[in-house]
């Protein structure tokens, strides 16, 4: 040991600065890193370049990492706090390890993280030797902790007493972080130590010690040092190239950040709201920080996020100043242009000044923030518009456009012949549904006044809800019903529509006033419109190109980055009521044409994939082919005699014949049908192939144990899928004696009634058959003798005569 140190911890032990109260502070837990992780070649065992051992020696390296995982590899090595990171390049493409950042703050130790590489470059880190601030919020704030030698494993605290703005000067300066702002005891913890400091020391251990023999309980000093972070260039402090300090000065450059990560600068340097955000091209590479979005999110300081890059463009940022205040009305700040109207355009941001907009991420869901920006309706379709050549525009991330309360937070700079013309509806919206095609309806009377109001069920029927849902760009309506969601707070719209539903627009239809001035409880507008989505050129209507509509143009689909599987074809099957999927595949088309692209990620978040269309052109198509459902197969009962049709199904007699039948429409070739019996005791199954799409199943003589219900269920394999579908039950019942079911309110009799009942018509039917013969014979003798006696009587006159 040094003979210096070992001399200053026996007078700081001795004299009380350092202490090791029974209740207080013991020695902590270590474990013995030094046998997998090490820094090398640096002044100190405490800086140098990382190096793991899994095997063999390796040095590190991963371009995301920051001082925060830096710091990870500090405490592991028993170190102080991180001060610095940078990247060192070799000659040559050599073996390393790479860690992942993500792993580093989950695994317990930083050899279960890595994983083999090769790279030109290593990781060269700087960690204080004998001070670290604990429990804070940053690695420039916590309780203070001293190590008075390396040998030793003991970290004290500092008596706040013994303490004042130069020492910490001195500490902050050692752990690269900006000027002292917070000197406070007992905002992070308990004392054990102290020191005397000039204030001009590079590390507190090179300040001379008192000879406190005591600190009072609850005074460990607590430190919070500033930020080494700077505006400069500019007109003020509070405008210019983002500068930030570890080890060195260096400018800031991230293509990825946003008004929304320059905040956080201008809240730090006590700068109001940010203002505008813009990169400046340098003539040649320079050594610049790059700033990780998603971890100056997480952290509370920006230094903990920095990495050492290189570049030729640096990022300036102008904040609004000390004292100014970012409410901007949205009007003044985002706007469509060229359109036939206010809500309808190329898509405009000013941030410092106006720039069209450009993501070829963004689609539908993405495109209704910005109408809900403007007090528009709902979006309703997306394209690209194209300039001759690249024009300065603002770039807008779709995943902080859902996460910023304006749309201007989001815009970063970025140069594009492209930009977003938008539409949306002018004045009707539905809001509080599931997608963007349902949803709660409401309507703007005026493009000049901002009330939305809810419309009453008993003023709205199919024919207005079909011009709704055309003017959304959707399909037809689907559901339409009042209180699906949620209850109303707006105004209520007193007017009746009228529409012929040929309407373009719900306002463009005839309205009178309504005999009712409120609505029920309840009873506002719930509509639901069906997806505009297709499969075409298949050989039967689950089968094809997959199409969808936006507006008035159908457009083949291709998915973002050719990611589809059959996951995300399975939502299209879904919604197509055409079961589940089979296959997908890629068509390739003669030359390039409009296309509607398809973000896999939104379709698994969104619960319409129309919501997650947007602009694009390609070769290629995708073609997907559905199992479609199954229709249900028929089942038939048949029997030569001795059977009857009975309210709940069949009856047949003890010992007869009969046959079930199973049979389905020509869906598909081949297959087989399985009849499915169940009874209270037993059950069986019976197995055919379909033969011209049916099978029949003869059973010759009936018998008790037949009694009991029965299915078909057809089976049928497609590319490789099975796929089902299973018919109604039916009943059958065996019986030694079969009873005539009689019509409804008629009374049934037993055969042998109905046998003598037969035998007595035909009686009556003989008898009356004589009966008639009996007179008619009668008829004929007296006509006989009526005649003859006529002649007689004749005769009898002639010869008087």
């Amino acid at each position: 040991m040094d003979h210096t140190l070992m001399v200053l911890s026996v007078l700081l032990w001795s004299s009380g600065i350092i202490s090791f109260p029974d209740s207080g502070l013991r020695a902590e837990q270590n474990h013995n890193h030094s046998e997998t992780v090490r820094l090398v070649g640096g002044s100190s065992c405490c800086s140098g370049t990382l190096e793991v051992k899994q095997g063999d020696w390796r040095p590190v390296f991963n371009s995301d990492w920051t001082l925060k995982e830096a710091d990870v590899v500090c405490r592991e090595l028993d170190c102080g706090s991180a001060v610095s990171i940078d990247w060192r390049k070799e000659s040559l493409d050599r073996p390393v390890w790479g860690i992942r950042y993500d792993c580093l703050h989950s695994a317990s130790a930083l050899r279960d993280c890595v994983k083999p590489d090769s790279s030109f470059f290593s990781l060269g880190l700087t960690c204080s030797d004998s001070v670290r601030l604990v429990n804070g919020t940053s690695l420039c704030s916590g309780r203070l902790e001293v190590k008075s030698d390396q040998s030793n494993q003991w970290w004290s605290s500092v008596c706040e007493a013994d303490f004042d703005q130069q020492d910490a000067e001195v500490v902050c300066r050692e752990l690269g972080c900006g000027a002292p702002s917070v000197l406070q005891g007992a905002l992070y913890g308990e004392v054990e130590a102290e020191g005397e400091c000039g204030g001009n020391e590079s590390a507190l251990l090179d300040c001379r010690s008192s000879a406190r023999n005591t600190c009072p309980s609850g005074k460990s000093v607590g430190l919070t040092c500033s930020e080494p972070v700077r505006l400069v260039g500019g007109s003020s402090r509070c405008t210019g190239t983002l500068k930030v300090k570890q080890g060195e000065w260096r400018p800031v450059n991230d293509y990825q950040w946003t008004l929304k990560e320059a905040a956080v600068v201008c809240r730090k340097l006590k700068c109001g709201s940010n203002v505008s955000i813009e990169l400046r091209k340098e003539s040649s590479d320079r050594p610049v920080w790059r700033i990780r979005s998603d971890c100056v999110h997480s952290a509370s300081a920006v230094r903990d996020c920095l990495k050492p890059d290189s570049s030729t463009y640096i990022l300036e940022i102008t904040c609004s100043g000390l004292h100014a205040e970012e409410n901007h009305n949205h009007s003044e700040t985002v706007r469509l242009v060229g359109g036939s109207s206010r809500c309808t355009g190329r898509l405009e941001v000013k941030q410092g000044d106006w720039r069209p907009v450009f993501n070829s991420d963004w689609t539908l869901k993405d495109t209704d923030v910005a109408c809900r920006e403007l007090d528009c309706g709902s979006a309703v379709s997306i394209e690209l518009g194209e300039e001759s050549s690249d024009r300065p525009v603002w770039k807008i991330r779709y995943d902080c456009v859902h996460s910023a309360s304006a749309l201007r937070d989001c815009v970063k700079p970025d140069s594009s012949p492209f930009s977003l013309d938008l539409t949306c509806s002018d004045s009707v919206r539905l809001v509080d549904g599931t997608s963007l095609c349902s949803g709660r309806l409401e309507v703007k009377f005026n493009q000049s006044n901002q009330w939305w109001s809810s419309v009453c069920e008993a003023d709205f029927d199919q024919q207005d809800a079909e011009v709704v849902c055309r003017e959304l760009g959707c399909g037809a309506p689907s559901v339409l019903q009042g209180a699906l969601y949620e209850e109303v707070e707006a105004p209520m719209w007193t007017k009746k529509f009228q529409c012929g539903g040929h309407e373009s627009a719900l306002l463009d239809c005839r309205s009178s006033g309504s005999a009712r001035n409120t609505c029920l409880h309840g009873k506002a507008v719930g509509l639901t419109c069906s997806e505009p989505v297709r499969l075409v050129g298949g050989s039967r209507p689950c089968t094809g190109t997959l199409e969808m509509k936006q507006r008035t143009e159908w457009r083949p689909v291709k998915d973002w980055n050719y990611q589809w599987t059959l996951n995300e074809a399975a939502v299209v099957c879904r919604e197509l009521d055409c079961g589940s999927t089979v296959s997908i595949q890629w068509r390739q088309e003669s030359s390039d044409r409009p296309v509607w692209g398809i973000r896999t990620d939104c379709v698994h978040s969104a619960s319409a994939v129309r919501d997650c269309l947007k602009p694009d052109s390609s070769l290629y198509i995708l073609e997907i082919t559905c199992s479609d459902l199954l229709v249900r197969p028929n089942i038939t009962f048949f029997a030569d005699r001795d059977s009857e049709a009975r309210q709940q199904g069949f009856q047949v007699r003890t010992g007869s014949n009969f046959t079930l039948s199973c049979s389905t429409e020509p869906q598909h070739l081949g297959g087989s049908f399985q009849l499915t019996f169940t009874s209270s005791t037993s059950a069986y199954n019976y197995t055919q192939p379909a033969v011209n799409h049916s099978a029949h199943f003869l059973f010759p003589a009936a018998e008790p144990a037949h009694q009991g219900s029965y299915s078909c269920v057809y089976h049928v394999y497609i590319s490789s899928h099975k796929f089902s579908s299973e018919s109604r039950l039916l009943s059958l019942t065996v019986s030694d004696l079969l009873l005539k079911k009689a019509p409804p309110g008629q009374r049934a009799f037993p055969p042998v009634f109905l046998f003598a009942l037969v035998l007595l018509l035909l009686s009556l039917t003989l008898y009356i058959t004589a009966l008639y013969f009996s007179c008619r014979d009668t008829r004929r003798r007296q006509s006989e003798r009526q005649t003859d006696t006529e002649l007689s009587n004749l005769m009898r006159l002639k010869e008087r005569s």
